[in-house]
């Protein structure tokens, strides 16, 4: 782990470090070739430098983000924003179904909106895969 993301991790509450501990240890698993880093205050995965996934603390949970959620089959993740992301939250890491996530994962490195050019482009997002 980064001394950057062990850092945000270590920060959290006993409860939150858990959850962020077991998200790390499944995300670096399925996505091995990944570049990670703190990225507007909380870990991020990229592929190519393109947003893929990352977790942060919100006031009553941990968020795990997909950038191209949206686009996903299957369930779980709920709609965030306008754009492609999706979301599921965590207060306890006994809720974090490992197949899900695992699914989740295999699906982010096949389904990808290009968010690293989403300001060259005017806020208009474009399938990359």
């Amino acid at each position: 782990m980064s001394k950057e993301i062990k850092t945000y991790n270590n920060s959290l509450s006993p409860t939150d470090k858990e959850i962020c501990n077991l998200l790390y240890q499944e995300i670096n698993l399925n996505l091995p070739k990944a570049e990670k880093k703190i990225w507007h205050a909380h870990p991020v995965w990229f592929l190519d430098g393109n947003p893929i996934v990352g977790y942060s603390k919100l006031k009553t949970c941990i968020r795990l983000l997909f950038w191209s959620g949206q686009s996903f089959e299957g369930e779980g993740l709920e709609p965030e924003g306008s754009f492609k992301a999706a979301e599921a939250r965590y207060t306890d890491v006994s809720q974090i179904k490992k197949k899900d996530l695992k699914r989740w994962l295999s699906q982010s490195k096949k389904i990808q909106w290009d968010y690293k050019n989403i300001v060259k482009r005017k806020g208009v997002l474009e399938r990359l895969k």
